[in-house]
């Protein structure tokens, strides 16, 4: 069963060791990593973040059990298990199957994982409109038309040459 947990990052590979401890070695962890790329003085400066921020995916066979729970719910780097994951197990799986199923071979999800909605902000990370804001028209399969100030552009969905501000 998989349980989701508010972590403190600091403590991460603590908490791991210390389930791990706990539960024995068929514990599971997913923790989903974006790459991000920004350009910044004619370089490009890479920056790993959590998908989820301080949440973290753990399965056990045994966290139906209460006490299996109460016994962890102590653990350093541990701030809380999220109430009534129990009954979101469906939908636990199907974003962990698409998390997994959008991974690059690094193990970071790619860009195709984000939806693109129109009349939503989006930032240039390279290429001559770097830093610049537009604003999404149409989104096609393999393109996006754009709006920055009063010009169109068309830019390639798979270059990722940009990001949601």
């Amino acid at each position: 069963m998989w349980a989701v947990l508010k972590i403190n990052n600091k403590n991460l590979e603590t908490l791991k060791a210390d389930f791990t401890n706990k539960l024995g070695k068929d514990v599971k962890f997913y923790i989903p990593k974006v790459k991000l790329k920004k350009f910044l003085n004619r370089k490009i400066y890479t920056k790993e973040m959590l998908l989820l921020g301080d949440y973290l995916l753990c399965f056990h066979k045994d966290f139906t059990k209460k006490s299996v729970i109460a016994s962890l719910k102590y653990s350093r780097g541990l701030k809380y298990f999220l109430n009534e994951f129990c009954k979101s197990q469906n939908e636990i799986e199907k974003f962990i199957f698409k998390c997994k199923e959008n991974e690059d071979k690094e193990g970071f999800i790619k860009f195709d994982f984000f939806e693109y909605k129109k009349n939503r902000n989006f930032e240039f990370i390279s290429g001559p409109f770097t830093n610049m804001i537009f604003k999404i028209i149409n989104e096609k399969k393999f393109y996006i038309k754009t709006l920055i100030g009063n010009y169109r552009v068309t830019v390639s969905k798979e270059k990722n040459l940009f990001r949601a501000v």
